[in-house]
């Protein structure tokens, strides 16, 4: 039997962990600026609400999952938590980081210059590399589809009563 550590044991040392602080900014206040300091209270107020009313509704949710999963909810938990600390691990470890405003437009960038280009389709034509963007535009189209399907609740059309 693993040993099981209790998720509030997790919680806690995330809110106490000084790697969290050490990346943490710190802008100056200005006591001036009082309006501020009002928007970010009602701010905070109107989050803690909002988590209060969604734990209140996920709560049962949790614990029927809980009841369905009996005696494997422990070693789940336990898995869990030990995925979710070994990838913050793992992000620390390579930096990594999500991709800059100027990276997404720079991607963008290109490939709206290379739609617009005929030497590239030319080349592309030539190279015969127009059957893998055929391929990466099938895969496209049923990503979408399959979406469309899922947001749809129903494979063709929407459901009318």
């Amino acid at each position: 039997m693993r040993p099981v550590l209790p998720i509030t044991a997790f919680r806690q040392s995330l809110v106490h962990s000084p790697i969290r602080h050490q990346h943490q900014r710190q802008f100056p206040r200005f006591s001036s600026n009082s309006s501020r300091e009002n928007t970010q209270k009602q701010a905070q107020e109107t989050l803690g609400r909002l988590w209060e009313s969604t734990k209140k509704f996920l709560e049962p949710a949790g614990s029927r999952v809980g009841q369905m999963l009996g005696s494997y909810k422990q070693p789940l938990l336990y898995d869990i938590a030990v995925a979710r600390e070994l990838l913050k691990h793992v992000y620390r470890a390579e930096n990594l980081q999500p991709p800059s405003i100027a990276t997404i437009r720079s991607a963008y960038e290109t490939i709206w210059s290379r739609a617009r280009s005929l030497p590239y389709w030319r080349e592309t034509i030539r190279s015969r590399e127009m059957v893998r963007l055929g391929i990466y535009s099938v895969e496209a189209y049923t990503i979408f589809k399959i979406g469309e399907i899922l947001g749809r609740r129903h494979l063709i059309g929407y459901e009318l009563h």
